[in-house]
């Protein structure tokens, strides 16, 4: 059974950084074919930041995010990361982590293929 816990949200200025944490367990290849963060704000849809093949490599990012945000997993301790620099105000949003079916693969950010999902953890930016 896959499990996934985010941390790491707390309040940041614009142009900050901050990274955040999801600890990930019962994430096999058998079950799992990506490991992605989505973010919500209010009143919006959820929608894909960026996703990490399994076993690293694959890094796939939205247009807003890239060159700004890195996604990474240590496998040591089964945590994926998201790094964010240079953060806007327009980043503020629930945070999400989730887990993805052989889908993901050609659409790396389609909530759909997404079969499990962490708490979320909120990121707020200030100006």
């Amino acid at each position: 059974q896959v499990q996934l816990m985010e941390s790491g949200g707390p309040s940041v200025q614009a142009g900050g950084s901050l990274r955040l944490s999801c600890a990930a367990s019962g994430v096999t290849r058998d079950n799992s074919y990506c490991l992605a963060w989505f973010r919500q704000a209010p009143g919006k849809e959820r929608e894909g930041v960026a996703r990490i093949i399994v076993g690293g490599g694959g890094q796939y990012y939205a247009g807003s995010v890239k060159g700004r945000f890195t996604i990474s997993t240590e496998k040591a301790n089964n945590t994926l990361y998201l790094q964010m620099n240079s953060l806007k105000l327009e980043d503020t949003a629930m945070y999400y982590c989730a887990a993805g079916g052989s889908g993901c693969t050609w659409a790396p950010l389609s909530k759909e293929k997404y079969h499990s999902w962490g708490q979320g953890t909120q990121v707020t930016v200030s100006s």
